[in-house]
């Protein structure tokens, strides 16, 4: 069995797409169709930069998923690879569910772009700029992780954001709360703690303005039964029915992403193959959460040829 899973934030890079781009028209038709969809030319600061403007939130998101999709796109329409004969899941990591859910059929190509676009605005807007912070524990799995932030709380928000893999767990909240949790992992068991790069504290109770947002817009979206079954955050199980995937992108805002659980779920269930689409960032956690699968990214021409070729 195979799933096909996409990355969330912080897999972006000035360049990204780029080359694909030159070697597919299904990528270069991806990107336009997106840029058209935005009414704004983020292929361009894709490709070309500045740095700083690509990892704002609100490029950052639908900047990924658009790199995703073209990947996805060159290997299924010049590779001639369908979806739901050779997946029987899909999973994302955070953003990365709208990617999964827009390869499965669920939303169109414009929709999702919109929507990643304002859940990018959402979550930047929903804590200023210095108030929430992240960081990722190392060597640290969730029962360690849990306590660190426990203790680093002292009335402020600070819980575990991403689960990730068996010694990778990222948590989220008010800054002093972070600082604390930093300062306090070593001692409590962790090898090491370190600040994440990001504007705004994702994935904790902080981001609730940002899920009534999505709640509103996903409330006036059509929700297509996706192709095969997406694993979700949230739950780290299978869902399919419209009605529930909504239910469950609102509650990713401000929920846990249960990547490690996820991953072990399909392993579970018989899934032994992985294909990372666009980016090489969740093939190594799947390595490490389940050490007999395998794991293979897919981001440049010559990855899709050999997919398509092997599948």
């Amino acid at each position: 069995m195979r799933a096909f899973l996409f990355p969330g934030q912080g897999s972006q890079s000035v360049g990204m797409g780029a080359a694909l781009a030159d070697a597919s028209q299904a990528a270069r038709d991806t990107f336009g169709e997106v840029d058209e969809a935005l009414g704004q030319n983020l292929f361009k600061l894709m490709r070309e930069g500045p740095e700083d403007d690509l990892k704002l939130t609100e490029n950052a998101q639908p900047a990924i998923m658009a790199h995703a999709l073209a990947v996805f796109r060159a290997l299924t329409r010049e590779g001639g690879v369908s979806l739901e004969k050779v997946a029987h899941f899909v999973a994302g990591h955070s953003l990365g569910e709208y990617s999964a859910l827009c390869a499965a059929g669920s939303f169109d190509l414009p929709t999702t772009a919109k929507l990643l676009k304002l859940r990018g605005q959402a979550m930047q807007a929903a804590v200023p700029v210095g108030v929430g912070a992240m960081a990722a524990l190392l060597g640290a799995d969730l029962q360690l992780a849990e306590k660190i932030a426990a203790a680093a709380a002292q009335g402020e928000i600070c819980t575990v954001a991403n689960d990730n893999d068996p010694s990778q767990v990222v948590i989220s909240g008010h800054k002093g709360a972070i600082e604390r949790a930093i300062e306090m992992a070593r001692e409590m068991g962790a090898k090491r703690a370190v600040p994440l790069p990001v504007s705004a504290p994702f994935h904790c109770p902080l981001m609730q303005p940002a899920a009534d947002a999505m709640a509103e817009a996903l409330g006036k979206t059509v929700i297509e039964p996706p192709h095969v079954p997406l694993y979700a955050n949230v739950t780290a199980t299978a869902v399919a029915d419209p009605t529930e995937i909504e239910r469950l992108l609102v509650e990713q805002v401000t929920g846990m992403v249960r990547w490690r659980e996820s991953i072990a779920n399909l392993s579970s269930a018989g899934v032994a193959e992985f294909v990372e689409v666009g980016g090489k960032v969740l093939g190594p956690m799947v390595k490490r959460i389940a050490p007999d699968a395998n794991p293979v990214s897919i981001v440049t021409m010559a990855d899709i040829e050999v997919l398509a070729k092997e599948i």
